[in-house]
This record gives C-alpha cells, sequence and structure tokens, in this order.
C-alpha cells in the first residue's frame, strides 16, 4: 500500500491541482494492477517524506498489529493512520443495518454469524458518540431540513458542516473551533452522514454560519411553518422579550458590541442583544441581534413588522417593553396586548378577589378592574409565595440600611469620627444605592451645627410608602386591551412569559449563547443565530417526548443520550486473519425508553465487519 500524488484538472475552472490517493497492488492473471483504496484529497495534509510510516502503520492497523517500532514522524501520522484505517473499514467493509428492537431483533434478522476468535487479542477503539447526534437528526428529518437547505441551493458539503454546527450546539456547546474538535474526536455524526469531518476546510464552520445567516429570515418562516404543522400549533399568542449576553474582549471591530445593563452581571464586557418572537408553545418564529445598549421599547414595531404578525394577535411583553408609545402603536395596529403594567403604585382588595392554583399548586389571587372607557383591564395579582420571597428581601435591605445609619451615628459620636456635612450626604447617597430602594421608606435628617459645615447628630424613622413593594409584598399588575377574559384566563396566558425566560435560560446554561467570541458583527450574528436553531430542535425534541410521557431538562437528556457510542471491536480468527467489527454500544434503559418514545433504531448506524 501507498500513497500516489496524481496531477488532474478541473473541468469547471480548467486549473490544473494534485491530488491524493491510497493505493494497493492486486494481481489480476500476469498482470498487476494499482487499485485505489481510499481518496486522499487534495489537501492531503501527511508530508512526503512520513507516506512510508503511514501506510505502514494502516497495514498494522488493519492487521491489528501494534507497531513494530516507533513511528517514523510526528505524533500527527498516528491520528491520521487511525483515521484512514477507520475511512478503509467504513468504505470496504460489509454494511448491514440493524433493525430496531434492539440486539435480540438484531440476531433474528441478521442471522447468527459465529466466528471462532482469540478473546485475548480483542481490542476496542476509535468510541464515537451517537445517541445526541441521531436524535438531532431525527428533528431535523421532522421537519425537513435537509430538503429545505437543499431548496436554498446549498451545497452537499455546506449542507453537511451546517448540520454539524448545529447539532454540535446541541451536544457540546462551544466556540467554531471547539464544534470542529468535537466533530473530529469524539463524534460519530459524520458516520451516521457518511461524511469524513476530519477532512473538512479550517473556515468550513464559519461559511456554515455565513449562509445560515444569509437565509435567516427564509429559514425561520419555513421551520415555524413546518412546525406548526408537526404539532397543530394555533399561533394566536406571540411573546416578545430581549436578552443580552458579554463577549470576551473588547469586540472593538463590532458596531453591536456596547456596554450597557448586563443581565448577568458582566459590566466589565461589552454586550450584544437578542431579540425572540415565539409562539404560546415556546417556538421561535423570528430572531434578531441588536445593539447591547438598545432600548428595548424602540425594538417591537420593526420586530411585529418584519415578522409579518397578523392584526388581532395577542402581544404578550413584559414592562421594559410596554412604554406607552409602544401600547398605543399596537392599538393603531390592530394587536391586542397583554403586558406588565408599569404603574409604581400598588393596590390589591383581597375581597374583590378570586383564588386559582398554579401549576405547582400554589394559590393565586385575582382581582379584575376596568377603565372608565371599557378599553382596558387591570389585573392585580397577589402570590403568597412571592409576598414571603418579597418580605424576606424587604427585611435584608431594610436591616443593611438601618445598620448603615447607625455606624454613621456611631460616627458622630466618636472624636476622629466623620462628621463633614458633606461627606455624609455622600454616605448616605451610597447607602440608598446599594440597598435598593429601602431608604425611600424612611425620614432622615442631618443636624448640623452653627456654622453649617459639621453635622452633630443624625434623626431616622421608618415611614413607609404606600403602595409599594414595602406595604404590598407580592402584588403586581396586568394590564391588556382583551377586555373579554375572565382573570383565570388572563394570569394564564400570562405565566407563558416565564416560559419565555426558561428559553433564555437554556440558550444560555445549555446551548452555549453565552460568552461569544467572536469580533465580526456576521460572526456574532450567525453565533446567536446558531444557537437559536439548536434550541428550535431541542424544543422539538422536548415536545414530542413530553407527549409520550417522557419529560426533562436538555441537559438531563443530553446526559442519557450521550453514553451510547459506536466502538470498533478488533479479533484475531482462528485462521489467523483479522475481524473488525464495526457497531454501537448497547443502550442505557433510559436512553432505549427515548429511541422507542421517537421510533428510532436503537443502533445507530448499522453494523459494519470487515475481514483482513
Amino acid at each position: 500500500m501507498y500513497v500516489r500524488r496524481t496531477q488532474t484538472r478541473s473541468t469547471a475552472t480548467g486549473e490544473t491541482y494534485f491530488t491524493h490517493r491510497l493505493v494497493r497492488s492486486e494481481r489480476h492473471g500476469q498482470k498487476v494492477r494499482a487499485v485505489t483504496v481510499l481518496n486522499l484529497g487534495r489537501h492531503f495534509p501527511v508530508p512526503r517524506e512520513h507516506w512510508p510510516a503511514l501506510c505502514a502503520r494502516i497495514e498494522e492497523l488493519r492487521h491489528g498489529q501494534e507497531a513494530l517500532l516507533a513511528v517514523d514522524g510526528p505524533p500527527s501520522i498516528e491520528a491520521a493512520a487511525q483515521r484512514y484505517a477507520a475511512l478503509l473499514l467504513a468504505r470496504w467493509g460489509e454494511r448491514r443495518a440493524a433493525p430496531a428492537g434492539g440486539a435480540e431483533a438484531t440476531e433474528t434478522a441478521l442471522g447468527t454469524d459465529v466466528q471462532a476468535v482469540d478473546i485475548d487479542f480483542l481490542e476496542l477503539t476509535r468510541p464515537r458518540a451517537v445517541g445526541v447526534e441521531q436524535v438531532a437528526l431525527w428533528a431535523m428529518r421532522a421537519v425537513g431540513l435537509i430538503e429545505l437547505l437543499i431548496g436554498l441551493g446549498l451545497s452537499g458539503p455546506l449542507r453537511s458542516v451546517i448540520l454539524g454546527v448545529i447539532i454540535g450546539r446541541m451536544a457540546h456547546p462551544g466556540s467554531e473551533r471547539a464544534t470542529r474538535r468535537w466533530l473530529e474526536r469524539q463524534s460519530g455524526l459524520g458516520e451516521l452522514l457518511e461524511v469524513d469531518f476530519e477532512a473538512m476546510a479550517e473556515n468550513a464552520l464559519y461559511r456554515a454560519s455565513d449562509a445560515l445567516i444569509k437565509h435567516r429570515s427564509t429559514l425561520e418562516d419555513a421551520l415555524f411553518g413546518r412546525v406548526s404543522s408537526l404539532f397543530g400549533l394555533e399561533t394566536t399568542v406571540t411573546l416578545y422579550d430581549l436578552t443580552n449576553t458579554y463577549f470576551e474582549g473588547e469586540a472593538a471591530r463590532n458596531p453591536k458590541a456596547r456596554r450597557g445593563h448586563s443581565k448577568e452581571k458582566r459590566t466589565d464586557c461589552p454586550l450584544v442583544t437578542l431579540g425572540l418572537v415565539l409562539d404560546g408553545s415556546g417556538f421561535v418564529r423570528r430572531s434578531e441581534c441588536f445593539d447591547g445598549n438598545v432600548a428595548e421599547g424602540t425594538t417591537l414595531a420593526g420586530m411585529l413588522q418584519s415578522l409579518g404578525a397578523p392584526p388581532g394577535a395577542l402581544i404578550v411583553m413584559d414592562s421594559g417593553l410596554a412604554s406607552e408609545e409602544n401600547l398605543a402603536w399596537l392599538k393603531a395596529e390592530g394587536y391586542r396586548y397583554l403586558v406588565v403594567s408599569r404603574e409604581r403604585e400598588r393596590q390589591f382588595d383581597p375581597h374583590a378577589a378570586v383564588a386559582i392554583e398554579t401549576a405547582a399548586g400554589e394559590p393565586v389571587h385575582l382581582q379584575l378592574g376596568r377603565d372608565e372607557a371599557g378599553t382596558e383591564v387591570r389585573l392585580y395579582c397577589y402570590s403568597p409565595a412571592r409576598a414571603e420571597k418579597e418580605t424576606a428581601m424587604n427585611q435584608r435591605c431594610s436591616e443593611r440600611f438601618e445598620a448603615g445609619l447607625q455606624k454613621i451615628v456611631e460616627g458622630l459620636a466618636k472624636p476622629r469620627g466623620e462628621k463633614r456635612m458633606e461627606k455624609l450626604s455622600e454616605r448616605l447617597g451610597r447607602l440608598k444605592a446599594q440597598c435598593r430602594g429601602a431608604g425611600q421608606h424612611y425620614a432622615i435628617e442631618l443636624v448640623p451645627d452653627a456654622t453649617g459645615q459639621k453635622a452633630t447628630a443624625l434623626h431616622f424613622e421608618k415611614r413607609p410608602i404606600p403602595g409599594s413593594r414595602l406595604t404590598h409584598p407580592g402584588v403586581y399588575c396586568l394590564r391588556s386591551n382583551e377586555t373579554t377574559w375572565d382573570a383565570e384566563r388572563l394570569w394564564r396566558t400570562y405565566t407563558l412569559l416565564t416560559d419565555l425566560e426558561a428559553v433564555f435560560r437554556s440558550l444560555k446554561s445549555e446551548l452555549g449563547l453565552r460568552p461569544v467570541f467572536h469580533h465580526q458583527e456576521n460572526r456574532v450574528d450567525g453565533h446567536l443565530f446558531i444557537t437559536v436553531l439548536a434550541y428550535q430542535f431541542v424544543q422539538i425534541i422536548r415536545r414530542h417526548l413530553k407527549e409520550q410521557g417522557i419529560a426533562g431538562r436538555w441537559d438531563t437528556l443530553r446526559e442519557i443520550l450521550g453514553s451510547q457510542c459506536r466502538v470498533t471491536a478488533t479479533f484475531r480468527r482462528a485462521d489467523g486473519r483479522i475481524l473488525h467489527v464495526r457497531k454501537a454500544t448497547r443502550p442505557e434503559p433510559e436512553a432505549l425508553a427515548i429511541y422507542q418514545a421517537l421510533n428510532l433504531n436503537p443502533a445507530p448506524g448499522g453494523i459494519v465487519k470487515m475481514i483482513v
């Protein structure tokens, strides 16, 4: 076996270049012919002086031999030999697809293949994970993603890389570089797609990201339409919210990288903002990237107009988006809305309220009121669980504030304590800022001396402001122009907004949205969009499993599925020949239950056998 370098010409461009093939000599009658066993491609990475060592090591691996001598070359020669030996098995081995039903069904369907082997010679090599990969491909095929990419005119290699980068975000969240390593060294996705990801170009994942961004609107519209058909969704409720994530580095070349209010408390980093429009079932209808310091209220009209949301749809938002300008625009455009009211004064009449239970069995009390014109309703809600939490927060802030005031009083009694009026006023300002609004409930007086420059005493008294969190803990208000619904229906529709917060948590913690390592604007947009697409397919999987009685967070399901690998078992037969068998391990019971719920083969990739 040897490597042959051949000059060839591109029929499309007329360009002349060299290609490489792994060749072996075979005798046919009186003639010896060179037979190509593997195409090594145009960009064969092994230097010419190491070709003999590479071929010798491939032969040793095929015949199940340890290296007789140290490989003459860098460590990359051993990795390349392992890779090409695996490709030879995949190409020349006898392939049989294992039927659904487990090991017993496989033996029945394929018959019995009994061979005498030397057990002491057994080796298990090249483990590659296939559990998450198979389930992710199921979700993509369920909505026809591959056909959609074909319809967009994307080439076969580019389609494969797009699948790889999305599934990589689902199975092993990380940067594009980390995804590339995962595809090459840990994942068996290439086997399931019959693609060699180890041969892909350095910038292949970036080209995939650019292609996805180019077709973002088409992809989002088509995928949501197919998801709606798959699950019979009624798109009568639209959820809209924003979140942000932070950059590693200054990202000076990205105009969207701006400093603002970080929801992860990363005030040391520039931010980028992601806006999502979802339906009531938690599937994404539209996504968009904004500047890191964007004002939430300025994004609503553009997102709904680009979405083409039909008039009459119910828009659910939190208070950050519920400006008077936005509500006026929604009314003018014929939309209904249900928002968290921005009014600061809290009120609640327990005698006029009705009690319901949350999904967790906790009580919530609802008081419905209407404005004088009858065009809007206010839903005042009281949650005992929320009240307990806010009461504890109020107590901590008040105790911290009073302790700070007492420290100032003690300082005034000390000979060298701070007494300057200007400095004490600054300390009071900092104390109010640190205690989250507790200072507004206190009447504070600094008593100056005759000169007015120094303080002689500090007096304070707690005076809770009516209608505040201190006097009405656990109370919040919803506002809507949907006047025909009762209190319970309004509240349960509003709780869908908490599902949107769960979406953001999933994007950030389970699917690698944060942090952002890219600095170019298009690559940052691509990173966020890939994460959104990964979430779509995760949601398809979780929703279908939930219908089959299997519930759980994605990181839990991912952990269950991640235990299954494809491995190559190598035996020495009684006649001295070497038997290679590549197949998937038996899935654990929890993984098998997932496969059965999705009607998937528990042995991804089938069985490949080769005798050398």
